[in-house]
């Protein structure tokens, strides 16, 4: 297969015309690749939660680009064009806001903020307002609230679902895309791009393991998906 794009935790291959293959590697990466590692089973360990999460959120009707698993470690997903943005949810505060915008950590907002930042590694994906979107032409207005509602309809659905789990959804990255003139979740949805941490014990089960040298990332991610397939 052609390999089309290499991520910092993927890579992506042709496999038709209107599909492609995503390979989840053993990569990790923290601080926009300033700090990078591998570590055995992660790749394994991804593709098994983002094809659960995939599942699930697709039966909450919830539209993505998942269609099935060629492997341990290979997914076979719908060809979209990637919407240049991150997609950022908010339930708590750590992370960037916390040093940001003064905020105390682990502050509980009064409703999820959505942020968004510019896809773009050479600029470190800078935040981008909701009028520089717009004004770009990124996406339009009507486009951008439909993302919104997107991006809050898979907070909903995750935080009850890791609530069953005994895990607080702290906060998320999405990214979404253009598929038959429709927007629909694409990328993963992971512990590499969620803060989860345990109601009872406190402790992350996240990529913060490795990002703020916490504990054991494996182990972490391992615990996570034994919870997830015990509720799903």
């Amino acid at each position: 297969m052609e390999l089309i794009y290499t991520g910092k935790a993927k890579k992506v291959y042709k496999y038709d015309e209107n599909n492609v293959v995503i390979e989840h590697t053993n990569n990790v990466t923290a601080f926009n690749s300033l700090k990078k590692n591998q570590f055995n089973l992660k790749g394994i360990l991804n593709c098994e939660i983002t094809t659960i999460l995939f599942q699930y959120l697709a039966n909450k009707g919830i539209r993505t680009h998942f269609i099935k698993n060629l492997s341990e470690i290979e997914q076979l997903c719908k060809k979209v064009d990637i919407i240049p943005l991150e997609i950022i949810v908010r339930n708590q505060a750590r992370g960037s806001i916390v040093k940001r915008l003064g905020v105390k950590k682990d502050f509980l907002f009064k409703k999820p903020i959505v942020e968004f930042s510019l896809k773009n590694d050479e600029l470190g994906d800078p935040l981008i307002s909701e009028s520089q979107i717009i004004g770009l032409g990124i996406v339009t207005e009507k486009n951008l609230k439909q993302i919104q509602k997107i991006a809050l309809s898979v907070n909903i659905a995750l935080k009850n679902l890791f609530s069953k789990m005994d895990i607080m959804l702290v906060d998320f990255k999405i990214e979404l895309g253009w598929y038959k003139n429709q927007i629909i979740l694409a990328d993963e949805i992971t512990p590499d791009c969620m803060r989860l941490v345990d109601k009872k014990s406190l402790e992350s089960l996240d990529k913060d393991l490795y990002r703020e040298e916490k504990g054991d990332l494996v182990k972490g991610y391992q615990e996570f998906l034994e919870r997830l397939k015990n509720v799903i």
